[in-house]
């Protein structure tokens, strides 16, 4: 059976203060996007403006509709669809 989503892929290389830049999941109209933490240290607050403290990730990259709105927005092209094919 064929994919009839699209590949989403992120360049973790340009996006590296996704929890502080945001529009991409702001725009999403299907909420493809989430952020996680990655750098967790007891008792104290991870800075959202910290390169690399969070990671922006493709949660259901099947519901993506292709509307390219994250390519859009992002300030770094850091967002990738690649069309099913």
């Amino acid at each position: 059976m064929k994919k009839t989503y699209p590949l989403i892929e992120i360049d973790l290389t340009k996006c590296l203060i996704p929890f502080d830049c945001k529009r991409c999941l702001q725009i999403c109209p299907q909420a493809v996007f989430r952020v996680t933490e990655e750098k967790v240290e007891k008792g104290r607050e991870t800075d959202p403006k910290e390169p690399g403290a969070y990671k922006l990730q493709v949660i259901f990259m099947d519901k993506c509709s292709m509307c390219g709105d994250c390519l859009a927005v992002c300030p770094v092209n850091a967002i990738k669809i690649i069309l099913p094919g």
